[in-house]
């Protein structure tokens, strides 16, 4: 289509030279004797993360990095709102009948997130022995490369109507979906409000509620007889900690995201640390290289509509700012949706780490596997674990298998 155009990402030499001097001029605050991580990014990250920011990571040489994969960008008009030229991978497979996933990133990711599973899906897959798959990677609005709205009230129907026109705009009339984070609430949002397109959502994020007995009452009984599994116990504990100790970014952010912008937009140590702290706890000791935290803390710095827009998301799901009728909230998230299938994979530091009896309140699973390692951001930190559980749940003998019409990953 002529308005879907190449892009490439290149930002302005000025850009640049404002972040070494911001850099330059930044004022640390003290540290509490032996605080560690218990208060947050310890100082000693913080200074040698930003130093190096300043004097040795090379932006230019990421951007050529960022720029080997296909991204292109074209207008996206929700209805109500003003178009937004949105951002995004797309990569097709060479096997015809690949099945089209819509991999949709959360807070604090970005599109790079897909990139260590890009290629095992579109080309590891040869259509004969593993299924193939086209892939495409948006940048959400407010994210990355993508433009924001500038009127409030672009909440979780603003960002699944993106997300499904631009699949269809792309030609793809029925596709899957896989994500974590925001990518599990927004594919929940679209099975929801797009069943005739979103056939299926792969999910490794555990939004659910335990099992009520006058809505679920087989699941509620096996959840009050059956002993929680390794898996689950150790679930009960992480999302205690994370319910105790880590959701104080999110009250800020779900109330008051402009006050907490300027401290994002202004200053790239706070956007650093604000980020870092996440990468940090909401992983399974990954080794987060600093180079890899550069980048990643440069997709915000850098983005289009800048790093205070990001965290907006937040706020918009959870007031009805136009007061509109059956408002995609978070319990209207949680409830059953039929016709689309479900799939799960659980990560044991992931943030909500809930009992299988728990999400398959959400509709038909058809697929669930349970990782010994790997936390929130699965798909960099554990990729190998996401590719074949992709594999399973659309491949031959999977759950989800054939269930994009006229496709099946394979050969035919």
């Amino acid at each position: 289509m002529v308005d879907i155009k190449p892009y490439t990402i290149a930002v302005d030499d000025h850009h640049l030279e404002d972040l070494k001097t911001r850099l330059s001029l930044a004022k640390f605050p003290d540290e509490l004797d032996q605080a560690g991580w218990d208060m947050g990014a310890p100082l000693a990250d913080v200074k040698r993360l930003a130093k190096y920011w300043q004097d040795s990571y090379d932006w230019r040489n990421a951007e050529k990095e960022l720029n080997k994969v296909p991204q292109f960008v074209t207008d996206i008009q929700c209805d109500g709102f003003e178009p937004l030229a949105i951002h995004f991978v797309h990569v097709r497979s060479k096997v015809q009948g690949a099945v089209p996933l819509l991999f949709i990133h959360g807070w604090p990711g970005h599109f790079e997130e897909v990139f260590r599973i890009l290629t095992p899906l579109t080309e590891g897959g040869d259509g004969i022995k593993l299924p193939a798959f086209d892939v495409v990677a948006p940048s959400l609005p407010n994210f990355g490369f993508s433009e924001g709205p500038k009127k409030r009230g672009f909440a979780m129907e603003q960002y699944a109507e993106t997300m499904n026109k631009l699949m269809l705009k792309l030609g793809y009339n029925e596709y899957v979906t896989q994500g974590g984070d925001w990518g599990c609430h927004i594919s929940r949002a679209l099975a929801h409000l797009y069943p005739k397109y979103c056939k299926a959502t792969h999910l490794n994020y555990d939004s659910a509620n335990p099992p009520e007995f006058l809505k679920n009452p087989i699941l509620s009984i096996q959840h009050a007889l059956t002993p929680y599994n390794p898996r689950e116990q150790h679930g009960v504990v992480r999302s205690k900690w994370f319910d105790q100790e880590g959701r104080g970014y999110s009250q800020l952010q779900t109330t008051k995201p402009q006050t907490l912008g300027y401290g994002l937009a202004d200053s790239p140590v706070a956007c650093l640390a604000w980020i870092y702290e996440k990468l940090h706890d909401w992983t399974d000791s990954y080794p987060w290289m600093d180079d890899e935290v550069c980048t990643w803390v440069s997709i915000y710095w850098f983005s289009t509509a800048g790093p205070a827009a990001s965290v907006r998301i937040y706020y918009e799901m959870i007031h009805n700012v136009d007061g509109r009728k059956d408002k995609i909230d978070q319990k209207k998230m949680r409830a059953w949706t039929p016709g689309v299938k479900l799939g799960f994979s659980h990560f044991p530091f992931d943030l909500q780490v809930r009992p299988s009896t728990w999400v398959r309140t959400l509709g038909n699973v058809v697929f669930e596997k349970e990782h010994n390692s790997g936390g929130h951001f699965a798909a960099w930190e554990r990729p190998d674990d996401i590719v074949n559980d992709v594999r399973e749940m659309f491949g031959k003998g999977g759950g989800a298998f054939g269930v994009v019409k006229g496709v099946t990953g394979y050969i035919s």
